[in-house]
């Protein structure tokens, strides 16, 4: 946790954001909602304990990224949905920028991202 009060204010305001557009992820099918909660999560571990604690063991926001951080996996059902949801975005997003540089770009992410999610545990429930 940091000590300077600024860069505190400045995790917890980054940390609530995050949880803000997590949860409007929930409802929105192309914003992620596990990512912005794990930014979350890491900006609390920096700044709150209290608010760190408070969204990991929350009953409906904790579950979506628990496993992940205690190290048990990642649910199937968030495998398929975080690559899948990525993949239709990425493609709608290639196909409206014309950009060669930001099409390799877009392209490079989604396969990184779509690696590194597959190489993760998957959580058994």
């Amino acid at each position: 946790m940091y000590r300077n009060p600024l860069v505190r204010y400045f995790f917890l305001f980054l940390g609530w954001l995050s949880v803000a557009l997590g949860v409007v992820g929930i409802f929105l099918p192309l914003l992620p909602t596990t990512p912005f909660l794990l930014l979350a999560a890491a900006c609390f571990a920096r700044s709150s304990q209290r608010f760190y604690d408070w969204l990991v063991g929350h009953p409906r926001l904790g579950p979506w990224f628990r496993g992940y951080l205690d190290g048990s996996g990642i649910p199937l059902k968030g495998k398929i949905y975080s690559i899948g949801f990525m993949w239709l975005s990425i493609s709608i997003s290639f196909w409206l920028v014309t950009l060669t540089w930001a099409r390799i770009g877009m392209l490079t992410s989604a396969v990184l991202v779509s690696i590194y999610i597959l190489r993760q545990k998957t959580l058994q429930i």
